[in-house]
Formats: structure tokens, C-alpha cells, sequence
């Protein structure tokens, strides 16, 4: 999410619109989720519903099965491995914590540090 200068702002931005979008929800409730599509970004021809595509991100160490939809060892020699379209919406957080997913941190930059961190994604293990 390098092409935003505040993008935990425009996630925070998306969490309200979808809390608008929903009467009786109240922001402090809400939470972001997502899924990792099977198309790459010219693939995709039309908006989501509800929430924003996110597109540009890559793993670091890790690789992405599009097959299976799930997190992989890298190949060798392999550092840095593109991941599919991400859509990232908003849901009430009364759902609990599935341990076959890993909770991937990301970040503006490759220099991972608490001021380049934006915000995590559950990507499924297994």
C-alpha cells in the first residue's frame, strides 16, 4: 500500500463508510477482514459491494498458492513473491480468531518497523 501517504487513514475511512452502510453497527465494533482473490489486478473489471481491492502487495519469504488459495514455502532463490488482488472490507468483530490462518503484517515499506506497519491480513495456512 505504498501509493497512499496515510493508508491506515483510507482503511479507516472504508471502515466507516461500511459501518454507515449498516444500521445498528457502531464503528468501535467494527473490523477489518479480508480475502485473497484468484485474479490479479487486469482481471478484475468491476468495484466490490462493500469494501476496496487492494492490489501491489508481495510476500517477503513466503510464496502464494492461487490454485488452493493459501500461504506456501517460497521457491528457492526466491525472496519476494506477488500476491493476487486482496479485498479488504469490514465486519462486526464477534467472529473469533481461526488458528489455520496466519495474521500477516503489512507494511508501507521493506523496512519493517512499528512506523511503516499498516495493519494486518489472515492469510489461510492450510
Amino acid at each position: 500500500m505504498t501509493g497512499f501517504f496515510n493508508s491506515q487513514g483510507f482503511l479507516t475511512a472504508m471502515r466507516q463508510e461500511v459501518t454507515r452502510g449498516h444500521k445498528g453497527w457502531a464503528l468501535d465494533g467494527v473490523v477489518l477482514h479480508n480475502e485473497v482473490m484468484r485474479q490479479f489486478k487486469e482481471d478484475i473489471t468491476t468495484h466490490p459491494q462493500e469494501g476496496v481491492y487492494v492490489h501491489g502487495l508481495s510476500l517477503d519469504g513466503a510464496g502464494w498458492d492461487r490454485r488452493n488459495s493459501k500461504l506456501v514455502d517460497s521457491p528457492n532463490k526466491v525472496l519476494f513473491s506477488p500476491m493476487p488482488v486482496v479485498w479488504v472490507y469490514a465486519v462486526l468483530s464477534s467472529q473469533g480468531k481461526d488458528p489455520r490462518m496466519y495474521e500477516c503484517p503489512v507494511y508501507k515499506k521493506p523496512n519493517r518497523t512499528d512506523l511503516t506497519y499498516i495493519t494486518t491480513l489472515t492469510l489461510k495456512t492450510t
